[in-house]
């Protein structure tokens, strides 16, 4: 049975929705005041949230709980609900992150719609997420062609010391993958394997999430207690801040730390591996990036190629991805040719073949013309060429302007090494709303 939290200070409301969704067989709690409601968000689990915009208290309102809920798990639905609705309100409520924003008096069956609707995203969610979890566990690293040979011998080599590792290669080329292996073979392996991402970090939280914290007299581990005994790797090292790099380096220099809000030093003992997309050795000589932390990352260094530069391995993927997803490796009955395989260019390396066997597996459906053309869709280098030149005017405004400001962007990330930092600077943007701007337009860093 489905757990749904409601915040309402008006009981009638309460009392409603309680009748309504007890009704539907959902397990329902409902509180008052924003203080019950915190409280019970810190301690308790739920699979869906309905808050009203205004609550009992005037410093403090249902986007508080909102980013609340959001900080605690950003995939679980929340449906906001106002009486005094406007316009501005709802996007505020959607852009904090909100599935949903309903007005009152609200209808039923509008209701209880946005509630299957979220709860059915949300399971989505998860099985999207243990999906990538299983592959990352049954991944080996494959390949056959000298690059990977070298990759996998230094894998045998280094799994078992404790020597920090800083790993090179462009987007897509299997960095994590590659950080996981070495996990995996590891004398660490049945300790945690945990990840931070310096292009996702937001600054205002980041010590809690790192460090930890005692918060209402309950224990948030951050990452760097979750990696305890086992690995942390850092993503996309070269996106940490300056004032970040410093507290990073001071953990690998003393080995401990303290939570926010408590005073006891925390004794940490984790392997530490790092990667880029870029070169950092050039961002430390443009003052992006702290030398002697550099030094620090970089004691073990591997180099992981573009797919461009092993052609041969393409093969062995396919075949690997066709067992994932197709639920056997016999993909020839269905790929009869692989020469646009090997012409293409492959910007997105590994990941971008693996999403292109995903497709061919969903949409083909063992049928030869319809994979024929997916592929041929996809990787035709005309096909791309007319796609890119195809005339802006059929586009909507919306589209053209996206269209426009992907393509400066890129253009711009380029021209600056792939570095977020510089590139926030070169076009007049704060960072963090760069950061934005290029998640929603889907562009990812190389």
């Amino acid at each position: 049975m489905k757990k749904i939290l409601i915040v309402d200070d008006e009981k009638d409301i309460r009392f409603i929705l309680e009748e309504i969704l007890n009704e539907h067989k959902y397990h329902v709690i409902t509180l008052g005041t924003i203080k019950e409601a915190e409280e019970f968000i810190n301690k308790n689990s739920f699979d869906l949230a309905l808050l009203d915009v205004l609550l009992d208290e005037k410093s403090r309102d249902g986007l508080y709980l909102l980013n609340l809920i959001k900080n605690k798990n950003k995939d679980l639905p929340v449906i906001m609900m106002s009486g005094h609705a406007n316009i501005q309100i709802a996007v505020n409520s959607v852009k904090d992150g909100a599935f949903e924003f309903l007005e009152k008096p609200f209808n039923q069956e509008r209701l209880l719609n946005f509630i299957k609707r979220g709860i059915e995203y949300s399971e989505l969610l998860n099985t999207k997420k243990d999906l990538h979890d299983n592959f990352f566990k049954s991944f080996d690293f494959i390949g056959e062609s000298k690059e990977i040979v070298k990759i996998k011998e230094s894998i045998n080599k280094i799994s078992t010391s404790d020597g920090r590792i800083f790993i090179e290669g462009p987007s897509g080329s299997g960095k994590e993958l590659l950080a996981r292996e070495i996990h995996r073979n590891s004398n660490r392996n049945k300790s945690n394997f945990v990840i931070l991402d310096s292009s996702r970090i937001n600054i205002s939280n980041f010590d809690e999430n790192i460090f930890g914290i005692f918060k209402n007299g309950e224990l948030i581990k951050g990452h760097l207690e979750k990696a305890n005994n086992g690995t942390l790797f850092i993503d996309n090292v070269h996106d940490l801040p300056l004032d970040v790099q410093n507290k990073i380096l001071r953990v690998i220099t003393d080995q401990r730390f303290k939570r926010l809000n408590d005073t006891t030093d925390i004794t940490v003992n984790f392997r530490l591996i790092s990667s880029s997309s870029i070169n950092l050795a050039k961002e430390v000589s443009s003052g992006n990036f702290r030398e002697d932390l550099f030094h620090r990352l970089n004691v073990i260094n591997l180099n992981l190629p573009a797919l461009v530069d092993r052609l041969s391995d393409i093969p062995l993927l396919i075949e690997y991805f066709f067992s994932i997803f197709v639920g056997n490796s016999d993909y020839k009955k269905n790929i009869k040719n692989l020469d646009l395989f090997y012409s293409y260019n492959w910007p997105g390396n590994v990941r971008e073949l693996r999403n292109l066997v995903e497709r061919i597996a969903i949409l083909g459906q063992d049928n030869v013309e319809k994979i024929e053309n997916i592929i041929y869709n996809t990787l035709n280098p005309k096909i791309n060429i007319e796609k890119k030149n195809s005339s802006s005017t059929d586009l909507t405004l919306r589209e053209a302007r996206d269209n426009f400001e992907k393509e400066y962007l890129m253009k711009q990330l380029k021209k600056n090494d792939g570095n977020v930092s510089n590139t926030a600077k070169s076009v007049g943007m704060d960072r963090a709303a760069l950061q934005r701007k290029l998640s929603s337009l889907n562009i990812r860093r190389k």
